[in-house]
């Protein structure tokens, strides 16, 4: 398979006028051309594309790059090492990047050749990903996407589990996974709707985001009818400043607290007993968290969940549960 110089362009996010470079200066020489005189690039070229390209994250300057490539044979499965290793520390590139160049050193170390398939879409990702965050911002949506992982295919399951059910997007039986996705958004993107925007954006526009193993543009638009549903609800009181000051808690914590609390009233302890002061305060500290230690978005975020039947529907704390919570704070 041959490719044309608009075509490798187009596939890559590169400009033609980059590749053009690369030839002038002798980078990266396609190995024919047309009768016509059109540059044609194999796939041996696409290898050494992503090389230069991997070769360039690293902050090396193009002519150390040529002299690397052609001086001392260093191989593409260092290079794609080296490119893993410096995602990690310096700039990673989120889930979907480090996915695809996982899968190209496992095949490169056990002796296999990626198609051009693969190199393609790497270098796309790349691309795709550096016009939408800093590498500061991408250090960090990669660190957080590592927790929160494995959380996504079961709460895709059930997504879809509804979308297959037919239940509809106003159901109020929608907003337990509404609340899930929103959290798991959130924590992912360190609790910055600015980033999320971004992301948000970057997905709707980019077809190389959308290609990676994830959601659906039909189940995005689903979801996206409870969540809004949601957000509408939590506007009513909160102002947008204050919605972006929320902190963070996670879906865990909260089932951690409703479970002991559980327990302890299925044992028969009054609310002053030391262990149900101890889930009170671990209560209290949550709440803290959540409200961003503001006592007036505290206040809020309690009468939108006690008028609110959008929030109650996903609260992790059933209404005993957090009875018993609450008269255990009074006397703390």
């Amino acid at each position: 398979m041959l490719l044309k110089v608009g075509e490798l362009a187009a596939r890559t996010g590169l400009t033609v006028r980059t590749l053009h470079h690369y030839d002038t200066i002798g980078l990266l020489r396609p190995s024919a051309r047309t009768d016509a005189g059109y540059r044609l690039y194999s796939r041996s070229d696409v290898a050494r594309l992503h090389g230069i390209q991997a070769l360039q994250q690293l902050g090396l300057p193009l002519n150390q790059i040529g002299s690397m490539l052609d001086g001392d044979g260093t191989a593409l499965p260092a290079i794609i090492a080296q490119q893993i290793e410096a995602l990690n520390q310096e700039v990673s590139r989120a889930g979907a990047l480090r996915a695809s160049l996982g899968l190209l050193q496992e095949r490169l170390s056990t002796g296999g050749q990626p198609d051009i398939g693969d190199w393609l879409g790497t270098l796309a990702l790349m691309t795709t990903y550096g016009k939408y965050f800093s590498p500061a911002e991408q250090k960090t949506i990669f660190t957080n996407w590592d927790q929160i992982a494995d959380k996504w295919p079961p709460l895709l399951a059930e997504v879809r589990s509804a979308m297959d059910r037919g239940v509809p997007p106003d159901s109020l039986e929608l907003q337990p996974l509404a609340h899930r996705w929103m959290t798991l958004m959130l924590h992912w993107m360190d609790g910055d709707f600015d980033l999320l925007e971004r992301w948000d954006y970057m997905y709707q526009r980019e077809p190389v985001a959308q290609q990676q193993e994830g959601p659906g543009q039909d189940m995005i638009t689903y979801i996206s009818q409870p969540i809004k549903q949601r957000l509408a609800v939590l506007g009513k009181y909160l102002q947008a400043d204050e919605l972006k000051r929320l902190g963070k808690v996670s879906q865990d914590e909260w089932q951690h607290l409703s479970r002991g609390t559980r327990k302890l009233m299925q044992q028969g302890a009054p609310a002053h007993s030391p262990e149900a002061q101890m889930l009170a305060r671990e209560c209290d500290r949550l709440l803290e968290r959540l409200s961003g230690h503001d006592s007036a978005i505290r206040a809020k975020l309690v009468a939108a969940h006690a008028n609110e039947p959008v929030l109650q529907a996903a609260a992790v704390l059933d209404p005993e549960v957090r009875d018993f919570l609450r008269n255990a704070l009074t006397l703390t």
